[in-house]
């Protein structure tokens, strides 16, 4: 396992206290990071329904298609009895569902009238939690009061144990061998794509000491005028002269993340991106030296608001949020955002993806960092410069 015993053990006791704090009788999990962290259970099979049954008492239940219940069983550290694998006739089938069989298979065990008692949990947010999969559940078990469990096992997941703090200086490491694999490969004349294939090559590959794993979302590389906005990926055009390129990556191991971004210009950088980057490292750097326990999250995004207004600048947008393990398509928690409207007060051990990122017309700058709330301050979990990247300038 790649946790001890007593490190699960404590998960399932923290979701189970905060189940009785929302009063529900039974959790399904159907969020893949969520049944990784309860369970171990680690393989890409997410694409078909499965999902873990939580009772308030007594074992959990994985069900998965029946061809991934062995996987199940090689990464999980469930018995097999509690590993369960559904009939491939209910996979991608337009009349039925495989939560028709999971719920005639739970009320075979006699596990629907103990839940009955209370409320039952379900992660009515997740990716991979369908409106067909609702209303098959909701069609097979009527006994049943399903509510939203509004990311109860993410919430459990936000303060990290330090195995898991390990694992995310671990995927750090492997992050910075993929940042400098991106900054070596961006060079006038090179295809974008040429440049991303070098950058998963080095993600998926980590370090001699530290193995990469594949990250929740691919290298992304605004570029040039398109450096304007976040979240686009890379193309077959070649790079050019003076132009910017935003990179954002993470390194991952064993699912667990450590994201980092920077902007590198091959050439001069005009003079307003200088403005912008000078703007962005001040408001970063602000908000850095403010993180501590119990310090609200909103205080955080006043003091980033405030030194951005010194440069006459504001972003609209949150600076970051929560961080840890991730599966494809992200890898936030979805749960603390790091914005003015957050409740959230920090805590020790709590993961985050800190984010400049300014978005202009025609330009763009991002710098970020992935940080620890420490006892007594930050840790950021990569030493790459924090610096706007001129190159062939």
């Amino acid at each position: 396992m790649l946790f001890s015993t007593e490190e699960y053990s404590a998960r399932l006791a923290g979701v189970r206290s905060r189940m009785a704090d929302q009063g529900l009788a039974a959790l399904l999990v159907s969020d893949p990071a969520n049944i990784y962290y309860l369970t171990g259970y680690n393989a890409w099979s997410f694409y078909t329904p499965q999902l873990v049954f939580v009772p308030a008492d007594g074992p959990m239940i994985l069900f998965a298609r029946a061809m991934d219940a062995d996987g199940a069983f090689r990464t999980s550290w469930l018995p097999r009895e509690s590993i369960i694998g559904y009939p491939e006739q209910y996979v991608h089938r337009p009349h039925v569902h495989p939560f028709d069989w999971v719920s005639f298979a739970l009320r075979e065990r006699h596990l629907i009238a103990p839940a009955a008692k209370g409320c039952v949990g379900l992660e009515m947010d997740s990716h991979f939690f369908s409106p067909k999969a609702y209303r098959s559940l909701v069609n097979a078990i009527p006994e049943w009061t399903m509510v939203d469990s509004f990311e109860l096992v993410n919430w459990v997941r936000s303060i990290k144990s330090p195995a898991e703090v390990q694992l995310m200086r671990s995927a750090a490491q492997v992050c910075l061998s993929a940042m400098r694999t991106a900054v070596e490969s961006i060079e006038i004349g090179v295809r974008q794509c040429d440049a991303a294939a070098q950058i998963s090559r080095a993600q998926i590959s980590g370090t001699a000491g530290i193995g990469g794993d594949y990250p929740a979302i691919v290298p992304l590389l605004p570029t040039g005028d398109e450096a304007d906005t976040p979240h686009l990926t890379w193309n077959q055009e070649r790079f050019q002269k003076d132009q910017a390129v935003v990179i954002e990556l993470a390194g991952a191991h064993h699912r667990y993340h450590s994201p980092l971004a920077r902007t590198l210009v091959l050439g001069k950088a005009p003079e307003r991106l200088v403005r912008l980057s000078d703007a962005v490292a001040d408001g970063l750097n602000a908000v850095l030296a403010e993180v501590r326990p119990g310090v609200p999250v909103r205080e955080l995004a006043r003091t980033w608001n405030w030194t951005l207004a010194t440069h006459g600048l504001e972003k609209p947008s949150r600076i970051g949020y929560s961080i840890g393990i991730g599966y494809p398509p992200d890898w936030g928690e979805r749960t603390i955002s790091l914005r003015s409207e957050d409740e959230s007060v920090l805590a020790e051990n709590m993961t985050f993806h800190v984010i400049g990122g300014m978005w202009m017309d025609n330009y763009g700058y991002e710098l970020s960092e992935a940080i620890r709330v420490t006892a007594t301050g930050v840790e950021t979990f990569t030493s790459f410069p924090r610096e706007l990247i001129q190159k062939g300038g």
